[in-house]
């Protein structure tokens, strides 16, 4: 049975596998939710878009109004969201998991039992590290940022960060078995989960936009989109993001598996914990400046390979037709 989840009956259903409650139903959201559904588990969703709501309960899930009520009896819950201010507004809210700090007295009473929290979204390290100082006791979480798509979210193939207790990681096992095809334990504490997903982003993003110069160039100079991407696939300087973001531009589909908006803010957290460490990071910023053009330019929503429309305005390159540009090129 789906739907809206009803607090006052959730205690009276057993099942031998842990209650699951996943805060953000976006792309990578979804797709784990969906992931979990498929492998057993009693998942409640939360988001605070009607649709992704309605969707998620017609694929077979609860759904909950809010994080508090996704997190009723919950033993493994999931924070899909993106970025720090979420996390904490969905934690630390007045409707949120914990709840603010006069109302955390009877917390561990309202969630599942030996509950674990996962926190899956890109944020600084420093404030992964400092989080679990603001957990109440009782309740233990891991530092669990998500790579790999949407696809792989949705096959329970990702590839997770993690960093935590051992206890923790005990707790969360039966969730990550389930949403993950490999899970790098960093550590038994929060915040060595976030740094190295910082690595991933930095080469992410500059690869993203390293991939869309090359193409932008290729085109400039009057050469076919498909005869580069044949060659460059076959060559040395290939790389993933090259051969799949590539691949959405030569198909017109700027269709959001991953926003241009995204990397804005994943490279801005690169760039600022640079600066915070003193640390040269040219390629990151001039990555992040060249999707911070991109939104500017109103492609912030499509699919980060939209990058390249930079180009096509700037030199006048003609770009595969569009399958979805609203902007414009």
């Amino acid at each position: 049975m789906s739907g809206r989840l009803d607090p006052a009956t959730t205690g009276n259903q057993s099942s031998a596998k842990p209650r699951i409650a996943v805060i953000g139903l976006g792309a990578m959201g979804m797709g784990t939710a969906r992931a979990l559904l498929d492998a057993g588990f009693a998942v409640t969703g939360c988001d605070v878009n009607a649709e992704a709501l309605k969707s998620f309960a017609a694929a077979g899930g609860e759904i909950a109004d809010t994080p508090a009520q996704a997190a009723e009896r919950a033993s493994i819950i999931l924070l899909v969201v993106v970025n720090a201010d979420q996390v904490e507004q969905v934690l630390f809210g007045a409707d949120g998991v914990i709840g603010p700090e006069r109302a955390r007295a009877n917390v561990s009473a309202r969630l599942g039992e030996q509950p674990v929290i996962l926190q899956n979204a890109t944020v600084p390290p420093a404030f992964a590290e400092a989080l679990p100082e603001q957990i109440p006791a009782g309740i233990d979480m891991i530092d669990a940022p998500i790579s790999g798509g949407a696809v792989k979210a949705r096959a329970g193939e990702l590839s997770v960060m993690a960093s935590g207790s051992a206890q923790a990681f005990e707790r969360a096992q039966p969730a990550l078995n389930a949403m993950a095809a490999v899970v790098h334990r960093l550590g038994d504490v929060c915040g060595p989960g976030s740094s190295v997903k910082l690595v991933n982003q930095l080469l992410a993003g500059v690869h993203i936009s390293a991939a869309a110069e090359a193409m932008a160039l290729g085109l400039r100079m009057g050469l076919d989109a498909q005869t580069i991407y044949n060659v460059i696939t076959a060559s040395a300087g290939n790389s993933w993001m090259f051969e799949n973001r590539m691949a959405h531009v030569l198909e017109g589909d700027y269709s959001p598996r991953s926003a241009v908006e995204i990397f804005v803010k994943d490279l801005g957290i690169v760039t600022q914990t640079g600066r915070d460490l003193r640390f040269p990071l040219p390629l990151s910023a001039a990555a992040q400046q060249q999707f911070t053009a991109a939104a500017a330019a109103g492609y912030g929503r499509e699919d980060d390979s939209a990058v390249i429309k930079v180009y096509e305005r700037l030199a006048g390159i003609q770009l595969p037709a569009a399958a979805n540009d609203a902007a414009g090129g």
